[in-house]
């Protein structure tokens, strides 16, 4: 391997060739040294794993970004485990592209697999390759000069199955839309089975959400649209697989990576998640700004919700942006205001009725509540979404409980 660096420009990249003749990988590099970017250039004689690793220096390994271009025609399975070290080794922020001497349908379909956004086949053609940079040149000026307002992930969490985190993360994502024309995506991150869409009654089947993680290195506004179902509303949605097992954990640096992306895509970005504190969910709970905790006043909830506020303030997370929520609140149970926020030492941040026969109903014809109707369940979750859009946290006590904040603490 031979290490090379440049220094011409203020994005910084790391080049990598593997298996490819000095002759060819200079022409490579020329071609990329044309864009005015920062390269640091690695180029691999023979191929790399994550067993038979390369030297790379310190600048190659520390850039944000890489594009690798890998040779598919000496060895398959070696260029496929060679893809599969790279896109680890960048978290998958790796633009792949498989060089091959034809165009032989089943090489691109195994390297795409490997994670290969390009290939290059029938030799290498300078015009395809530097098309190929200016897409990425374009991509990611735009994303090192882009200079908004990032918006919100605000993850939804349930203490336990049944306590209607879905209902509530589909109908506050929906109510931002209606009354507030902000621009939201809903994610459904459950592995498997989630009910997002079928809440909405809208078909997500087509893509994932895990699919989109995935395709981390392709991943532009671009191809986020063909991964999007709709509601009539004009909430967007990325969908759950609605098929069993099968599904491989997502890398927990490309989920928040992808987070990253789609907060500067939407005003709002709600995330529906499973209830496990595992590797993945956590990254998405360290990659947003407000975390709802979601519970109903019985004793198994509330006794899920206390372990679950213990193991999050034992970490390095933020607990600051932990809000518990009470679903199915009512006078007549047995357990209090005060009695919950004792067990969970934690204020409630929001109490929510029991509107459960109306919720049923609306997951029963797949239509959400409109929030014009008004009934005791939509008038809170729209002064929920006004809190939130004014960046204040609704509160149910006119004094907030100090104390119980300080105490836990």
């Amino acid at each position: 391997m031979i290490p090379i660096q440049y220094n011409s420009g203020l994005i910084s990249v790391a080049l990598i060739t593997v298996s490819l003749d000095a002759r060819l990988a200079d022409e490579i590099a020329d071609s990329v040294l044309k864009l005015s970017w920062a390269v640091h250039r690695a180029d691999c004689e023979g191929y790399i794993s994550s067993v038979k690793r390369p030297p790379f220096s310190h600048p190659v390994r520390s850039s944000p970004a890489c594009i690798a271009v890998i040779n598919f025609d000496e060895d398959v399975e070696q260029a496929v485990a060679a893809a599969a070290y790279i896109q680890e080794l960048f978290s998958g922020n790796a633009a792949m592209v498989a060089l091959s001497a034809n165009r032989d349908p089943d090489l691109m379909l195994r390297a795409m697999r490997a994670g290969c956004s390009e290939f290059i086949g029938g030799g290498f053609d300078e015009a395809e390759f530097s098309e190929m940079l200016v897409r990425l040149y374009q991509r990611w000026s735009a994303k090192s000069a882009r200079n908004i307002a990032l918006g919100e992930v605000v993850t939804f969490f349930g203490a336990k199955g049944g306590v209607g985190t879905t209902t509530l993360a589909v109908h506050l994502a929906m109510y931002l839309v209606l009354c507030h024309q902000k621009k939201t995506l809903l994610i459904d991150n459950h592995p498997q089975l989630g009910h997002a869409c079928i809440y909405l009654g809208i078909d997500g089947s087509r893509y994932h959400f895990n699919e989109l993680v995935r395709n981390l290195s392709r991943l532009d506004s671009d191809l986020l649209r063909g991964y999007i179902a709709t509601h009539s509303s004009g909430l967007e949605v990325l969908a759950s697989p609605d098929v069993c097992g099968g599904q491989k954990a997502l890398d927990p640096s490309s989920l928040a990576q992808t987070l990253d992306f789609l907060r500067g895509e939407y005003d709002y970005v709600i995330v529906d998640g499973p209830s496990s504190l595992d590797e993945t969910n956590l990254a998405v709970i360290d990659a947003s700004n407000l975390l709802y905790l979601v519970a109903t006043p019985e004793i198994a909830a509330i006794r899920d919700l206390s372990r679950y506020v213990d193991s999050l303030s034992q970490g390095e997370h933020d607990i600051e942006k932990v809000k518990v929520v009470i679903n199915r609140f009512s006078a007549q149970h047995a357990l209090t205001v005060e009695q919950i926020e004792k067990a969970i030492r934690l204020p409630i941040a929001i109490k929510l009725p029991n509107g459960y026969a109306e919720v049923t109903r609306s997951a029963i014809l797949g239509e959400p509540i409109n929030p014009k109707q008004k009934t005791d369940f939509s008038v809170p979750i729209v002064k929920w979404a006004n809190t939130l859009v004014g960046s204040v946290m609704p509160t149910e006590d006119a004094e907030p409980k100090k104390s119980l904040f300080s105490l836990w603490k």
